[in-house]
């Protein structure tokens, strides 16, 4: 049976960006080359399913050195970009918590290539959320296709 996609896309308007990198930043501590999220597209009303998106770009650390000649995102980046969406789930409901931290995933399958010049759009729904822990359904979709789902678990540290 094909995986059933967390939310349909084409009901929610991409143009649009609810909370650009800025804001992302005010959420979540990571800079640099580990900040994995370039804006916020949909946040529904109870704060439980999330869209956000990750240019990736040609000129990103790894490029240049996974698989020379054809680069392929690292699926241990695609994790930290949907723990990044996951905790900031967490941080808009509940701001006041400080850091929070990756716990772990669990049943991740990657199902297709990340190249750069794609939008990676990143899907996170809350299964639990507690002022302790969260546990998120987290997929990644490129060109309308899912490239990868798992589950996230973190909390405040």
């Amino acid at each position: 049976m094909a995986p059933q996609l967390l939310v349909d896309l084409s009901l929610i308007d991409l143009d649009q960006v609810v909370y650009d990198v800025e804001a992302i930043k005010q959420a979540n501590p990571q800079r640099g080359d580990m900040l994995h999220l370039d804006g916020i597209n949909y946040v529904d009303e109870e704060v439980t399913l999330v869209v956000g998106f990750k240019n990736v770009m040609e000129d990103e650390f790894w490029v240049s050195g996974h698989i020379p000649g054809r680069p392929i995102l690292p699926g241990v980046l695609m994790i930290e970009a949907a723990a990044q969406l996951a905790g900031f789930i967490m941080k808009l409901r509940e701001p006041d918590l400080g850091f929070i931290g990756f716990l772990g995933c669990d049943h991740v399958k990657f199902r297709g290539q990340v190249t750069p010049g794609d939008k990676l759009y990143l899907c996170a729904k809350a299964i639990k959320i507690s002022r302790r822990r969260f546990i998120c359904d987290a997929q990644g979709i490129v060109n309308g296709n899912l490239v990868f789902e798992g589950r996230i678990s973190g909390m405040p540290l």
